[in-house]
């Protein structure tokens, strides 16, 4: 299959760059497809967050991670019955107040939708109190279900303000305290604005027993309450949670997902026929038939793999360039440049490297070697030649920028040690 050979290059890419990466599972956002990979380089100062497993059998960015909830713990509350619950418009002091725990909860949580039609929709996501709506996943169902609006996708999906509210709602909501059947008459009758609330219920409520829940009233909530009695399961159930570090795995319960950051440096995605149908993209079968092409994407950031090779590699003094892709694999140090002596061997050594096809830079900079020297670790060259008092002897020092090891090696030896270390480098990653 194209795609794993594919995932198999990009490995081979990214690992022969010295780089510590997840490949991860992805949201393939508008460019659609049967799914996607990502590929993150590991770093503190990575923009998206990855959860995955210390066994290896599963990553995935957090928009598109799945696990398995907490668990449930049983409601202290037995009998449906409305109850007084002043003040307590967020989950944590609901549960405060009630004493019961927050997976006992259904909290529903209200969305406005605009789709690229221009229709405005009011949506009321119930899910169990504890968890917290995946955006991106929310998106992704929103879009399936576009074609009932005759629209065709979402252009913007948010938790409306108070003042934006205010353009729909035909009389003030009481939120805090909604419940599943908030009734369709908060909405404005508006051509451009859907009559009814679209209602979602998450997989993770469905299963809740005498559940507590908004009543619709301010100041109040229901316990006790159960699907197909005191309300109607909506039909539409989905999964939109977001999974979180510590949750369980789902091929693994005895695995919890870990959080590490990360900076996308590829992306590949199986697209199937979806755009080869589209575009009557098609070839001719051995048996005369028009078949779609099957298609694929796939993008590598290399201006961003460089910014993520130094996010995940430096120290106090600088830039640790892995071998493979380091600007230069030496540079060779001047410190004093009114010495022909080191002048000649430095110039001597700089050719012999370039032809022997170690990429080399000579710093004949009038500079103290001191300078010279911070330089060379700032930019993170791999490996640093000094032309300096050892010289007499015939020999020069060799400096690993990653570790600072020092090494003298005779003039004759610099050639095959240095090509010797590279090829190594090159081997190992």
């Amino acid at each position: 299959c194209l795609f794993q050979a594919m995932d198999q290059a990009y490995r081979n890419m990214f690992s022969r760059s010295g780089l510590e990466f997840r490949a991860v599972e992805a949201d393939s956002g508008a460019i659609g497809g049967s799914g996607s990979q990502e590929f993150m380089v590991l770093a503190d100062a990575g923009e998206d967050e990855i959860l995955y497993t210390e066994d290896g059998k599963y990553s995935a960015n957090v928009e598109k991670a799945v696990s398995l909830p907490p668990d449930l713990e049983p409601s202290p509350y037995n009998t449906y019955e409305k109850l007084e619950t002043p003040n307590t418009s967020t989950i944590d002091t609901l549960c405060q107040f009630l004493k019961c725990s927050a997976t006992s909860v259904v909290k529903n949580v209200l969305y406005q939708i605009v789709y690229d039609n221009g229709m405005t929709v009011l949506l009321l996501v119930s899910i169990r109190g504890d968890q917290d709506v995946n955006e991106v996943k929310l998106q992704n169902e929103l879009v399936k279900l576009a074609d009932q609006y005759d629209a065709t996708t979402v252009l913007a999906l948010t938790v409306p303000e108070v003042a934006t509210q205010e353009k729909w709602a035909s009389k003030p909501l009481p939120l805090g305290y909604m419940a599943p059947d908030l009734a369709d008459d908060y909405i404005k009758s508006a051509k451009d604005i859907a009559p009814q609330f679209l209602r979602l219920v998450d997989q993770t409520a469905v299963e809740l027993k005498n559940f507590t829940t908004g009543s619709n009233e301010s100041g109040y909530h229901v316990v006790g309450a159960n699907w197909g009695e005191q309300f109607q399961l909506p039909k539409l159930v989905v999964d939109v949670r977001k999974a979180s570090p510590g949750d369980r795995a789902i091929h693994d319960p005895n695995q919890t997902l870990k959080s590490a950051r990360g900076i996308e440096v590829g992306h590949i995605f199986q697209l199937g026929t979806k755009y080869s149908s589209a575009m009557g993209a098609t070839y001719t079968s051995e048996q005369g038939e028009e078949i779609p092409l099957c298609m694929g994407c796939y993008g590598v950031g290399v201006s961003r793999l460089a910014q993520a090779a130094v996010e995940q590699s430096y120290d106090k003094d600088g830039i640790i360039w892995p071998v493979a892709i380091a600007p230069y694999h030496v540079i060779i140090t001047i410190p004093n440049v009114g010495d022909t002596q080191q002048m000649a061997a430095a110039e001597k050594l700089y050719t012999q490297l370039n032809e022997a096809g170690i990429e080399t830079l000579l710093d004949d900079r009038n500079e103290r070697a001191g300078v010279k020297f911070k330089d060379a670790d700032l930019i993170g060259i791999p490996y640093r030649i000094v032309t300096g008092r050892s010289l007499k002897d015939g020999k020069v020092e060799v400096v690993e920028r990653a570790t600072h090891k020092s090494t003298e090696l005779s003039l004759e030896e610099v050639l095959p040690t240095l090509k010797q270390w590279i090829d190594t480098a090159l081997r190992t990653v």
